[in-house]
């Protein structure tokens, strides 16, 4: 509607119309579809409640047998989607998170196996909550840990290791590309400089998982699958949580060329770079909110969060498929969220695989993704 839609002349019964139409909405319920922000605040909101009102223990904690990492997602999600950092439950669970802060900087219990993973989703936690300096302190111990897990030399792997440069879920884990893109995130929503040795390094990693045969990828892999998508990890013999080609390739899947899209964005990399343009073109040949591409409903809500992000940092509103149609890419996965929620405002996967069948971690997950479907 122009601006001055109103201050034109009109009839009595023109003015009693426009007055009609507007107010049809209010006399006759919401007309919202699930892309509109009124209807995306609403979702978050009712998610937010079943976070805070059905799923927070007395101690702060979120689903505390799986440990820390859910407990610091949660934080996040909330404070992502529009819940005030110094809100009671926020601040129940940031007590719970750094009560399992150690002396090197690390935020995971004693003995943990995935402490990598906890800390860099702890270190996520805390910058999202970082309000007035409070947690410079923890935030640089954490960023200190995270670095020294790194497959690096220190960890006998030379350059030439296919796992130089990646993050596994602890210290002595294989590393894999979803690690290694929660670490880069972290790092960089740090603070971390795109051209730190940390996330350079990193890099070198990321591009290894890619199916781009070329100079920033000499592994036999690519060779056999050369379409541009991103799979698991190429360490220890490479995998795919897709499965492998007949060829013998490791099969590209949407979720992972999301997070290494993302990665390669945080790590400094431009749209002309031949591995971001590789990435983007297999997104644009599978690009749906319907599925996790290659992997059907598996893994579907991490996928939703991870191509929110990732979407974000590639800076479009659009996004043209292969098919040359331009999609308004954020009310699209708005409608695909809301079209999942729950009564109780949770989203939960009928498909439990990677704990997606937890409701607390999959709203999580939906909440982050929702935060970047409101407009920017």
């Amino acid at each position: 509607m122009p601006a001055n839609y109103f201050s034109r002349r009109r009839s009595r019964r023109q003015t009693l119309t426009v007055f009609a139409a507007l107010m049809a909405p209010v006399l006759c319920g919401p007309a919202l579809t699930a892309a509109e922000p009124a209807a995306v605040r609403a979702a978050i909101a009712k998610g937010s409640r079943f976070l805070l009102e059905q799923r927070q223990a007395a101690d702060g904690s979120f689903v505390a047998p799986a440990g820390p990492a859910v407990t610091a997602l949660a934080v996040t999600a909330l404070v992502r989607s529009g819940t005030p950092i110094d809100q009671a439950g926020v601040q129940r669970g940031l007590a719970h998170l750094l009560s399992f802060r150690q002396a090197d900087g690390g935020i995971h219990p004693q003995g943990s196996a995935v402490a990598n993973y906890e800390t860099s989703i702890a270190l996520l936690a805390l910058v999202a909550c970082n309000k007035d300096g409070r947690y410079d302190r923890d935030i640089r111990g954490a960023e200190a840990f995270v670095k020294g897990l790194q497959w690096d030399e220190t960890e006998g792997a030379s350059p030439e290791d296919p796992a130089y440069g990646g993050a596994g879920y602890g210290k002595k884990n294989r590393p894999d590309l979803s690690n290694t893109s929660f670490l880069i995130e972290a790092l960089r929503t740090a603070g971390t400089d795109a051209d730190d040795a940390a996330i350079q390094r990193a890099l070198v990693f990321v591009s290894r998982t890619q199916n781009l045969p070329g100079p920033d990828n000499t592994l036999p892999f690519p060779e056999k699958n050369p379409d541009g998508g991103f799979y698991y990890t190429p360490a220890a013999g490479g995998e795919s949580q897709a499965g492998t080609t007949p060829e013998g390739g490791l099969r590209s899947y949407a979720s992972m060329t999301y997070a290494g899209l993302k990665s390669m964005i945080f790590a400094g990399l431009t749209r002309d770079d031949p591995r971001v343009k590789a990435a983007v073109a297999w997104l644009e040949k599978h690009y749906t909110f319907a599925e996790n591409p290659g992997l059907g409903d598996a893994g579907l809500f991490y996928y939703f969060h991870t191509a929110a992000k990732a979407l974000d940092v590639l800076g479009e509103e659009t996004f043209t498929d292969a098919q040359g149609v331009k999609h308004q890419w954020r009310s699209e996965l708005a409608d695909a969220l809301l079209a999942r929620q729950q009564p109780d405002g949770s989203w939960v996967n009928s498909n439990s695989r990677w704990m997606e069948g937890e409701p607390t971690l999959v709203t999580s997950y939906s909440l982050l993704a929702l935060a970047y479907c409101l407009p920017r």
